[in-house]
């Protein structure tokens, strides 16, 4: 595991190193998520997989999966659903759970064109070094008629929390997690990679850009988690 100051937040990151870093986050990585989150990551799921509007027999990609915690959420639906991570300790770390589960590079996904009715990606489009491009390839992927969910820590709508939840992400996420997580270090990266990350609307205009259609977003907890729906239309 490189040390943390490799990952600081520039948004230029190479896959090797964040996959190497979520490596190095898997074995405590859902324990941390829902002690930092306060327990909300349960509810972003629940509503990520509503957003998602699955029926029974569809294919779903879930991308950025992690230990697959989120695709056994989505295959509540009945729909079949796979979990594809670049980081393959964290995709070991969640063998147990029964989802097939691929590694992959968001960026060159290894599934055919108009593979899947719909595609997701929970907090990890900012991980990518290119994230238009993986937005692109999940377009690429997806059968005409289909849909997007990105589920991705945002900006809060009220100013006051807006600030608190800043500060916090800087000063307090590392100190909590350093109190649960595997590699703790890793913490500060992640609180600086969603400071950089774009805002609500124009995370919207980025998702248009890649080809997606009628995209909306739905604040979750304030705006700091947002989700993003687009469609494939043609």
């Amino acid at each position: 595991m490189a040390k943390t100051e490799s990952f600081r937040a520039s948004l230029d990151k190479q896959p090797q190193e964040v996959a190497s870093m979520f490596d190095g986050v898997a074995k405590r990585y859902d324990l941390t998520n829902t002690v930092i989150s306060g327990g909300q990551d349960r509810y972003w799921r629940w509503a990520t997989r509503r957003a998602l509007a699955l029926r029974p027999g569809e294919r779903v990609l879930d991308l950025a999966a992690g230990t697959g915690v989120s695709t056994l959420e989505f295959a509540k639906s009945g729909a079949w659903c796979v979990a594809a991570d670049f980081s393959r300790g964290m995709l070991s770390e969640g063998r147990f759970r029964r989802v097939p589960m691929v590694a992959a590079d968001g960026m060159a996904l290894p599934f055919a064109d108009d593979s899947f009715d719909a595609v997701t990606i929970s907090y990890g489009l900012r991980n990518i070094s290119d994230p238009d491009l993986a937005l692109r390839e999940l377009y690429r992927v997806t059968k005409p008629g289909g849909r997007l969910v990105v589920a991705e820590f945002s900006t809060p709508v009220f100013g006051p929390f807006r600030t608190l939840y800043m500060e916090y992400l800087m000063r307090a996420l590392p100190r909590v997690a350093r109190a649960v997580s595997s590699n703790p270090d890793a913490y500060v990266y992640l609180a600086e990679s969603v400071r950089a990350w774009p805002n609500q609307p124009q995370l919207a205009l980025r998702v248009a850009d890649a080809g997606w259609s009628a995209v909306k977003w739905r604040n979750l907890t304030g705006g700091v988690v947002a989700l993003h729906r687009g469609y494939k239309l043609d």
